[in-house]
């Protein structure tokens, strides 16, 4: 295989979808990795394996219905393998491994089977001290924009996954491209103010739109310079709840068809007004867990 990724939206040709089987239940109060299912574990509403089952699997439908080619991670039983974006990511023709929490390393070996297919020299693994996850990176062109937290307590967030180091290594590795971070807001306990990746609030879409949630950033001028970017009327701003709701995790199979979360009707009618095809599926039950459409899809190969 030739990885190819140069941006967030061309036409999708391959893709590693998660799996929801034998994900190990609702975890340990202690072991949850962000403020959204520690809610739910405490409220008795964390989600249940067949209802998760089931929506990934009509991503998976809708993924084949457009031609897309579909891996899917080896199962591994009783773990979590439903966010496969956090493992790894391509920019250009490069598969680069993410250096993700520790307990989450199984996920990379259930991919092998793909990642042996391509050659070693288009891959790419950072130094031990660079922690970096797939939701925060975002190839745009001659950009890579980032995600990270550069708070000097760093460390005492469960919800900071991207660190300056990993963004200086990137900027190395890729010196043809402007690397672009962003300072987001995180919380341990409140979901609603806490992005854990960039992706929970920033999202581009189709030929020149974006979806944007302005307090998921710490920095004022980093949101405006992404706003300037795009230009105001081809943002969509998004408020708290739809950020909690993860309204700019939706998928883009290519700039004209995205998927998003039926339970999305602001969303899905601005991006019908921009002639843009929106397949639906309810994603409700793993929202609970921090992440949706993109959070389980890791492209390989966009044309």
């Amino acid at each position: 295989m030739k990885p190819q990724i140069i941006n967030e939206t061309s036409r999708l040709k391959s893709v590693i979808l998660g799996v929801a089987n034998s994900n190990g239940g609702e975890p340990d109060l202690e072991d949850a990795y962000d403020p959204k299912s520690i809610k739910h574990i405490k409220e008795g509403t964390y989600p249940e394996e067949k209802d998760m089952v089931e929506e990934i699997e009509a991503v998976a439908f809708i993924l084949k219905k457009h031609n897309v080619e579909v891996f899917r991670p080896q199962v591994i039983k009783g773990y979590n393998q439903i966010f496969s974006r956090d493992i790894g990511f391509v920019i250009d023709n490069k598969f680069v491994f993410a250096n993700i929490l520790p307990d989450r390393e199984k996920e990379i070996e259930a991919i092998d089977f793909v990642l042996d297919t391509i050659d070693d020299d288009q891959k790419i693994k950072l130094p031990e001290q660079c922690h970096i996850e797939g939701g925060d990176v975002m190839p745009h062109g001659d950009y890579i924009f980032v995600g990270t937290y550069r708070g000097e307590d760093y460390s005492s967030f469960i919800t900071a996954r991207t660190n300056v180091e990993a963004v200086d290594e990137l900027q190395k590795l890729f010196p043809q491209k402007t690397v672009k971070s962003f300072n987001l807001r995180k919380s341990n306990t409140d979901p609603k103010s806490n992005a854990l990746h960039l992706d929970c609030c920033f999202q581009p879409i189709g030929d020149n739109f974006a979806i944007i949630h302005k307090h998921g950033f710490l920095e004022e001028e980093e949101y405006n310079w992404l706003v300037n970017l795009y230009g105001k009327d081809q943002v969509f701003e998004i408020d708290a709840q739809e950020m909690y709701d993860m309204n700019s995790n939706i998928f883009s199979i290519s700039e004209k068809v995205v998927i998003s979360d039926v339970y999305f009707k602001r969303l899905n009618a601005w991006l019908t007004s921009k002639g843009i095809q929106v397949e639906t599926v309810d994603y409700r039950e793993i929202a609970k867990q921090e992440g949706l459409l993109r959070c389980s899809t890791l492209p390989l190969i966009r044309e």
